[in-house]
């Protein structure tokens, strides 16, 4: 699938709003606001539930990276996911190390 077909999927997804559980969340982190050296799609099944955790990063911006979206989608699509929400913008790269 290429970049823009799987970025525009993900987004239409997004776009629909919080429907319910499943819930997958996408957040972008990177050294600038310009840049998202990685991001973290987590999944949690029902409310009060533990969440899932997956982290993929790259040199470049994970965003323009197609591997990595077209993986983002086919997680969400294969988790049934009812509502798919990603965070504003791009965190601090440091903020996702807990």
């Amino acid at each position: 699938m290429n970049l823009e077909k799987a970025k525009k999927r993900i987004a239409k997804h997004v776009n629909k709003g919080f429907k319910g559980y499943p819930l997958i969340s996408l957040t972008y982190y990177g050294d600038s606001k310009d840049v998202a050296n990685a991001v973290v799609i987590s999944f949690t099944a029902e409310e009060n539930e533990e969440v899932q955790e997956q982290r993929f990063a790259s040199a470049t911006d994970v965003r323009e990276d197609e591997v990595i979206q077209t993986t983002l989608l086919k997680i969400i699509e294969r988790a049934n996911a009812c509502s798919v929400v990603e965070a504003p913008g791009v965190a601090p790269l440091n903020a996702g190390d807990d």
